[in-house]
Order: structure tokens, then C-alpha cells, then sequence
């Protein structure tokens, strides 16, 4: 049952987890489940982080429960641009999160639960975890067919996935998180995982497709809180702790010291974007001009997200060679980005002389290489 968040079990769970190692070794054991009141992606990925480097869990487990508004997770070693369509996710003002685990890219919205499974990393075994939830769901709904694979996925009907692994391994602490679909929006879920860029090469861990279903298609009469309740109290007879739920705020430094440079430091672009692996684009577009059709070639090399080579080949007679070398000189070491690439163009164009005509084959150039970022 979940309870609200009263003065005292705020007390009681800053004292947990502010108590020093040697205080916590002998005051604290057992486990504790707690939910974020936020729905903020960063906030929530910025709670992982902060349990995994400042908890001592030599003698306790961490159960956290959370929830997030529309937002695309990829994992630490991803690329944004492979993974997912960033022309739709800025559209539909969904954020993109790179999270500090593994694993493939997820949609997270309302409609999916978030759970992160907090040990030692002796203790580490994400597949009794996931054993732990197939319990509860089957509990809670005994006519839902879901069972867990050898790669840690959950599966309804033997053939959807509902739920997806990750996981941190630390020198001594591990964290194990999944997600658990429960009526997610399906349509934009595949629309922003599905990648519109051709040509591009990289090393990133890759994503595998899988078809998924929600679990409310399959039994109508859930909810989220229900689910939620199941599992907190699935974990704490299995754990046998108490099966409370302790509501907990990502932005309170008084319980969570240091969790808004946590916060900020995951809503960089040098953290998002930057930690992509090195990766290159060889691609071709056309444009079309005055009733007239022309192929653009376009090769970029990105590292760190940033251009470190470019090389676009056009006619000379469409565009000045020496307009066009300018314009590939000041890409490069620029963000891999829409924004960077119009303040190149407009500062271009300002200083450049361009008359009518060319400044228009200018604008037109520059818009369809804004379209491969």
C-alpha cells in the first residue's frame, strides 16, 4: 500500500540514507522501497546515480519505483542519431536522457513503470528481479501469460516484450533497472524509435527491434498503482522487509545531497549527445531548385558529437566553391546539431556578399543539411 509522504518517514529516510557507512553498517539493514513524486526523466536517472554512489548496501536492498512523462532513454554507449528520429522527439518536445547502464533505447511516458533493483554487487542477480515481478503480475492478474527469457526480457503471450533489462555494475554496489509496459502509447513509441538517418556508421551498441504489447490490452481492469502495489509488496515478502512505499523527491537536498549537479550534469548536450561513440555519414540527398533536381553528396566524420570532418559535394556552377569550403571550414568542430548549423548559416550569410539568387541556393543548402542532424 502506498502511504504519503509524512515529516517523519521523510526523517526516517533521510537518516537511511544520509546515515556514514560505519553508522549505517550497524543501524539499518533489511531493504526499503521508495517512489519518485517527479515525472522528470533526469531527476529520476539522477536518483539512480545517487543510490549507487552514496548508499551503503552491504545490508540493505533498495527497491525504486518511478514514472516519467514522454522521453526516450538511451543507454551509455548509444547513438541518438542511430537509435531514434531527433527531428520528431524535438516536434513533439519528448526528451532524450542517455542513462549511465547499458542496454538498448526505450520509450518511457506515464504509461510505463520503471523499477531499479539496488545491491551489492555480490548480491547482484537481475534474473530473480525479474522473476520477482512475473510473480507479482501473475498474483495481481492470474490469466496474464508472462514469463522471463534467457535474456532477461519479460514476454507476454510468448511473444510480446513488456519489459526490457539494463544494469550497473560498481566496484561494489550494482543497480539492475527495467521497465514494464502498461499502456504506453504504442504509435509514438515506434515513430520516435525508428531512425530516418541513411548512411551513418557506428561502432554504438545497437538496439533489437521486438514487438511489443501493453499490459493493459491484455487485462483492462489494471492500473499502474495496482501494478506498482503488487510488485512493492511481492519484494518485500521475498525480502521480507516492510512493503511501505516511501515517496521520495528527486530535487530535496536535504535527503538527496548533491542530486541537482546529478540532475544537470544528465541534461547536457555534452553528456546526451557528447558520450555518442565515433560514428560517420556518407549520404546523398537532392535538392530540387527552380524546376531543376540536384544531387548533393555529404560525408561527416562525428566525434564526441562533434563535426570532425566534412566534405560536401555539389556543382561548382550552383554554388561558389570557395562559399561552399567556407561553409564546410566553419562546420567543422561544430556540434552535430540543427541550432550550430544555423548560426553558421546565418553569420554566413551576413558577412558574405550573396545576391538574390545565391542567397537562396545558400538557404536551401543549409536546410537540407540541418535534415541530417
Amino acid at each position: 500500500m502506498v502511504i504519503q509522504s509524512s515529516l517523519k518517514n521523510c526523517l526516517q529516510l533521510c537518516c537511511i540514507l544520509r546515515t556514514s557507512k560505519a553508522g549505517f553498517r550497524s543501524t539499518t539493514s533489511g531493504g526499503l522501497i521508495i517512489e519518485s513524486i517527479s515525472n522528470d526523466v533526469y531527476q529520476n536517472l539522477a536518483v539512480e546515480d545517487w543510490i549507487h554512489d552514496h548508499m551503503n548496501l552491504e545490508n540493505k536492498r533498495v527497491l525504486f519505483l518511478w514514472r516519467n512523462s514522454p522521453a526516450v532513454v538511451i543507454g551509455r554507449h548509444q547513438n541518438p542519431w542511430q537509435e531514434c528520429n531527433l527531428r520528431l522527439l524535438r516536434q513533439k518536445n519528448i526528451k532524450l536522457a542517455r542513462r549511465r547502464s547499458g542496454g538498448g533505447t526505450v520509450y518511457h511516458d506515464l504509461g510505463n513503470i520503471n523499477l531499479t533493483f539496488f545491491t551489492t554487487r555480490k548480491k547482484y542477480e537481475r534474473m530473480e528481479n525479474l522473476k520477482l515481478v512475473v510473480k507479482a503480475l501473475k498474483a495481481l492478474s492470474p490469466k496474464l501469460d508472462v514469463h522471463v527469457t534467457e535474456r532477461y526480457d519479460i514476454l507476454l503471450d510468448r511473444q510480446y516484450k513488456i519489459s526490457g533489462t539494463a544494469a550497473k555494475l560498481g566496484r561494489t554496489t550494482a543497480y539492475h533497472h527495467c521497465t514494464l509496459l502498461c499502456n504506453a502509447d504504442k504509435f509514438v513509441l515506434s515513430s520516435v524509435l525508428k531512425s530516418p538517418y541513411e548512411g551513418l556508421k557506428s561502432n554504438a551498441t545497437p538496439s533489437v527491434p521486438a514487438s511489443v504489447k501493453n499490459l493493459f490490452e491484455e487485462d483492462p481492469s489494471l492500473t499502474c498503482e495496482m501494478l506498482l502495489d503488487a510488485i512493492a509488496e511481492e519484494y518485500a515478502k521475498q525480502h521480507q522487509i516492510d512493503n511501505r512505499i516511501t515517496l521520495i523527491n528527486p530535487a530535496d537536498e536535504t535527503v538527496l545531497p548533491g542530486i541537482s549537479s546529478k540532475t544537470k550534469e544528465l541534461q547536457t548536450w555534452d553528456w546526451v549527445y557528447g558520450k555518442t561513440p565515433k560514428f560517420s555519414v556518407s549520404t546523398c540527398f537532392n535538392m530540387v531548385y527552380k524546376g531543376s533536381v540536384l544531387d548533393v553528396k555529404v560525408d561527416l566524420d562525428v566525434k564526441h558529437g562533434r563535426i570532425e570532418v566534412c566534405n560536401i559535394d555539389l556543382p561548382e556552377q550552383w554554388l561558389p566553391p570557395a562559399l561552399c569550403s567556407e561553409l564546410v571550414k566553419s562546420l567543422t568542430g561544430r556540434k552535430f546539431c540543427p541550432k550550430e548549423t544555423t548560426t553558421v548559416a546565418t553569420t554566413l550569410s551576413s558577412v558574405c556578399p550573396l545576391d538574390n539568387e545565391l542567397h537562396s541556393r545558400w538557404n536551401l543548402l543549409c536546410e537540407n543539411m540541418m535534415m541530417l542532424m
